[in-house]
């Protein structure tokens, strides 16, 4: 196999060594020297005797701001490797609408998903928690869980259904994608779109994690509206690869999602064999880290919105299909608040989970690499040691360190999946944790 690694040439314009900066740019690369045709994207015959193949992200005739493609200069076009497909069993994948079982309107918990004790690759690992929405008429996402514990050999894949949005919680992950190596590590996302081929690889050893599949609009960057030009998720620390291809004629299996369901075919060569491409419709990695909160400087909350690091827009303004929200490190500041999350019942559903370190509203009981589940309209809000502990506490400013908790928010009720319902993970009390709320009331004393 010969894996060729991207050139640092003056037409890359890398800002580090495989990756270019910044988020919706019209980037161009190559890993050979002059394998991108200039002024314009289907030559008669194109250098190197590659194939020029566009990827179309959006409608052609979507608005120049939303429309969102790529030209790939690749040593055989898609349709070459294209053979004679056999469905194959998805495994614990659910896509929507699933409506598998009927759970409590409560909330809902789950301790960390273990390893299983057989080796599993990352397509066999993926586990649907919850499925909103429907795939098909482009709406709505799914939770999973990924658990590997062996690379992905021979193979690739694909999702013609969905964007899929990687948060590792353990291990590193390459994913060796058509565009471009992508690694990531815990504190890092990455964002495969739709129909962008992939292999999954683990450096490190066995990996866990969490997967959104986007059935809707793609990712972008929130507004920023009164905050202005800065802060957030900065464009500059959107990372996107360079030119990295394989030329390997060797037996390789390609899967493909489509319709929900799981195609197989087998090929005589790799498809990762994009030797060049330009465009603005590619994979890309962020370290969530570099976000840079903001928040109310001297009483209440802002609402947690201003921490929304991407969003998939619906066609409702201000109303996403899909929120990415994260609660990373930062300083407590407000004077006479109750400084954790208020309770409250939301039209958004939401899924959370924990990557490191202590969520401030769940001190007990939510540890890394669980999750829950609060779905629209259903109350929640802190537990009763979050409740007691910040009601008391002094209100010195206090700085919230290592710690990195996400949302996959979205405006469907998301259903659990059967699987999910009856993993033995689940945490059977978490549902009634408000009850354990004392009633403080004394209409004796004001200042109670």
């Amino acid at each position: 196999m010969t894996i060729v690694q991207p050139m640092t040439t003056a037409r890359t314009g890398t800002a580090e060594p495989g990756y270019m900066t910044g988020f919706g740019n019209q980037f161009e690369t190559e890993a050979l020297p002059g394998a991108l045709p200039v002024g314009h994207n289907s030559p008669q015959r194109c250098a190197y005797g590659l194939y020029a193949e566009q990827l179309s992200g959006s409608p052609f005739t979507a608005p120049r701001a939303s429309n969102e493609r790529s030209w790939l200069y690749r040593i055989r076009p898609t349709v070459a490797h294209w053979g004679a497909f056999q469905k194959i069993d998805a495994g614990l994948w659910r896509t929507a609408p699933c409506a598998e079982v009927e759970m409590p309107i409560q909330p809902l918990r789950w301790n960390p998903i273990p390893f299983p004790a057989e080796g599993v690759g990352f397509l066999q690992g993926i586990r649907t928690i919850t499925t909103a929405g429907d795939a098909a008429t482009q709406s709505g996402m799914a939770t999973h869980v990924y658990l590997a514990t062996r690379s992905m050999v021979d193979e690739v894949f694909y999702n013609a259904d969905a964007e899929m949005l990687f948060v590792p919680q353990q291990g590193a992950l390459r994913l060796a994608t058509e565009f471009g190596v992508i690694d990531i590590t815990p504190g890092e996302i990455a964002v495969i779109p739709r129909g962008v081929k992939f292999r999954a690889e683990l450096p490190g050893g066995p990996v866990r994690g969490y997967l959104c599949e986007n059935y809707g609009g793609a990712f972008t960057l929130p507004e920023r509206g009164p905050i202005g030009a800065n802060c957030l998720a900065n464009p500059r620390d959107v990372l996107t690869p360079v030119a990295a291809y394989e030329d390997r004629d060797a037996p390789t299996r390609m899967v493909v999602k489509w319709g929900g369901t799981l195609w197989a075919t087998e090929l005589e060569a790799s498809p990762l064999d994009v030797v060049a491409w330009h465009g603005n419709y590619a994979p890309y990695k962020y370290d969530l880290r570099r976000f840079s909160p903001v928040g109310p400087l001297l009483f209440d909350h802002a609402d947690p919105s201003i921490f929304t690091v991407l969003t998939s827009p619906s066609e409702t303004p201000g109303t996403a299909n899909i929120d990415f929200v994260i609660f990373p490190d930062r300083w407590l500041v407000a004077e006479n608040t109750f400084r954790p999350p208020w309770y409250h019942m939301n039209i958004m559903s939401e899924f959370m989970g924990l990557i490191y370190g202590q969520y401030d509203a769940k001190p007990q009981g939510f540890v890394p690499g669980g999750f829950s589940l609060h779905n629209c309209m259903l109350p929640h809000g802190p537990d009763m040691e979050a409740f007691e502990g910040a009601s008391k506490a002094p209100l010195k400013p206090h700085k919230l360190e290592g710690t990195m908790a996400f949302m996959f928010e979205t405006r469907f009720p998301q259903r659990v999946t059967r699987y999910a319902a009856e993993l033995p993970e689940r945490q059977a009390e978490y549902g009634a944790y408000g009850s354990k709320l004392q009633k403080h009331f004394n209409p004796g004393r004001r200042d109670a």
